[in-house]
């Protein structure tokens, strides 16, 4: 049997009751066999980017500690929503610290997106935005299919905030088995 892909998932939400960190839940259970999914340690503390501070004494540790992850893993799975349509401002603080290392991590890394927004646009402008973040620093996209919860309030439970929602269970399950075959070419 072949070894299973090391994918690690990253939160765009800081906050507890996230839908998008009850979908980074869900995952395991729709995933393939063959992948094996971790989360990344978190970014809540980056201090803001300031180029003066990298030149002068290098990355915080907490940074390099996620920048490692990143670098360890066969891919990356973004499970964000959208702040005022476009990337949290967290989130893209913690990728403009890892863009201006010297090994930039995400460089020839898969990456897949997701969102969960409670809105009808599911998350979409700000996959857009992320998207080209990404592709400013060398990452490889997974296209499709792509995921865009919608409504999300809906499809979650309200207590517990497990993934109810059969039709996005299986478009998930879809972009995941799709993923892995998108990381298992990347490697060849």
């Amino acid at each position: 049997m072949a070894d299973k892909l090391n994918v690690v998932t990253i939160c765009g939400s800081l906050r507890k009751g996230s839908y998008n960190h009850a979908l980074i839940r869900a995952l395991p259970a729709l995933a393939p066999s063959n992948m094996a999914l971790t989360e990344a340690p978190s970014y809540a503390g980056f201090p803001l980017y300031n180029d003066d501070v990298r030149a002068a004494s290098g990355a915080p540790a907490d940074v390099a500690a996620w920048a490692a992850a990143i670098a360890a893993a066969d891919g990356i799975i973004i499970v964000s929503p959208e702040f005022n349509w476009s990337i949290p401002g967290p989130l893209k603080n913690a990728i403009d610290w890892v863009s201006k290392l010297k090994d930039v991590p995400f460089k020839d890394k898969p990456v897949a997106l997701q969102s969960c927004s409670t809105g009808q646009m599911g998350g979409g402008r700000m996959q857009y935005h992320l998207r080209m973040a990404l592709q400013a620093i060398d990452a490889q996209l997974f296209g499709k299919p792509e995921i865009f919860v919608n409504f999300a309030g809906k499809k979650f439970d309200e207590k517990t905030l497990e993934l109810t929602d059969q039709a996005v269970k299986d478009i998930v399950t879809t972009q995941l088995a799709g993923f892995a075959k998108f990381i298992a070419r990347m490697k060849v």
